[in-house]
């Protein structure tokens, strides 16, 4: 029997034991096109701002501690406040003008993958 696969019991019941490896990857990369006001408030993000031409990027990366690069490459490519970045989730969240978020979103996007050699998803809009 492999013990990878379980292990039998006194009953025959099987026991499995997984593990989740995080792999190199961007899972999550989406632009938020002129958000209502209460989504900046109840994230607590800058209220102070012109919400008809605003939008929110929301990413989640693996391993976590990439959220710091992403958030580097994302403050340097394009005029956006840098709302969240956490290197225990991997989760970043950005905001700014629309063009400048999605700028920042795609530069992010394409250094993970062909610098990095993450696997990326697409990027989504709303």
């Amino acid at each position: 029997m492999d013990m990878n696969q379980g292990h039998q019991g006194n009953q025959g019941q099987m026991r499995i034991v997984q593990e989740l490896v995080a792999g190199k990857e961007i899972t999550l990369a989406h632009i938020i096109g002129g958000p209502l006001p209460i989504v900046y408030q109840k994230l607590g993000l800058n209220p102070d701002i012109d919400y008809r031409t605003s939008a929110i990027g929301i990413m989640n990366l693996t391993p976590p501690e990439s959220a710091v690069i992403a958030s580097d490459i994302a403050v340097k490519s394009g005029n956006v406040y840098l709302g969240f970045a956490d290197r225990f989730s991997g989760t970043l969240i950005i905001t700014g003008e629309i063009a400048e978020v999605t700028t920042s979103i795609e530069e992010i996007v394409d250094y993970f993958s062909n610098t990095l050699g993450y696997v990326v998803c697409p990027i989504t809009k709303r």
